[in-house]
C-alpha cells in the first residue's frame, strides 16, 4: 500500500513538474482565415485559453477529430476557451472551405504558413495540437489524435485553476 502511495505521489510530481517546465510562450502569428482571408493575429486571443491544432483536409485522423473539437469549443467557449485550427493544406482555401461547410466547423480556421509551422517547433505530423493557458503559455502538446476525456480534463485545468 505504501508503495502505491509513493508511486502516486511520484506521478503527480512528474506531471506537475513537466507542465511547469514545459510552459513556454505561444509563438505569435498573423494568418489569413480560410473563409475570407481576413488576417487574424494571435494577439486577438489574449486572455483566452486556446487549443491550437494543425490539421489537413486529407488527414483522416484530423477529420475524425473535428466533432471532438467542435464539442470542446461549444462547451468551453463561454468560459474563455477557443479552438483555433491552422490548416497546412498547400492547395489554397478551396478544399478547406468545403470541409468547414461540410463538417459545420464553428471555430476559427486559419491558413498556416511555413513560419507558423516552424515557430511551433516544426510541424511534421498532423494532427498536432497545443494547449495554451490564459497567460499565453503552451502547457501541453498532443501529437496525433486526442482522447476526449483527457482533452476535457486538460482544458478544465487551464480554465478553472
Amino acid at each position: 500500500m505504501q508503495a502505491l502511495r509513493i508511486l502516486g505521489l511520484a506521478l503527480v510530481l512528474t506531471v506537475f513538474c513537466t507542465e511547469s517546465r514545459g510552459a513556454v510562450p505561444m509563438p505569435a502569428f498573423s494568418l489569413p482565415t480560410a473563409v475570407d482571408g481576413a488576417v487574424v493575429s494571435s494577439k486577438s486571443y489574449e486572455g483566452r485559453a486556446l487549443l491550437i491544432t494543425f490539421f489537413a483536409t486529407w488527414c483522416s485522423s484530423c477529420l475524425h477529430e473535428i466533432p471532438l473539437l467542435k464539442d470542446m469549443h461549444a462547451k468551453f467557449s463561454p468560459h474563455g476557451f477557443t479552438v483555433v485550427a491552422l490548416s497546412v493544406d498547400e492547395g489554397g482555401t478551396t478544399a478547406v472551405n468545403r470541409l468547414i461547410k461540410r463538417a459545420g466547423i464553428s471555430y476559427p480556421v486559419l491558413m498556416a504558413d511555413n513560419k507558423a509551422t516552424r515557430d511551433f517547433g516544426g510541424i511534421t505530423t498532423v494532427p498536432t495540437s497545443f494547449l495554451v493557458n490564459r497567460d499565453g503559455h503552451v502547457v501541453k502538446k498532443y501529437s496525433g489524435g486526442i482522447v476526449r476525456r483527457i482533452l476535457e480534463k486538460d482544458i478544465e485545468s487551464v480554465l478553472y485553476r
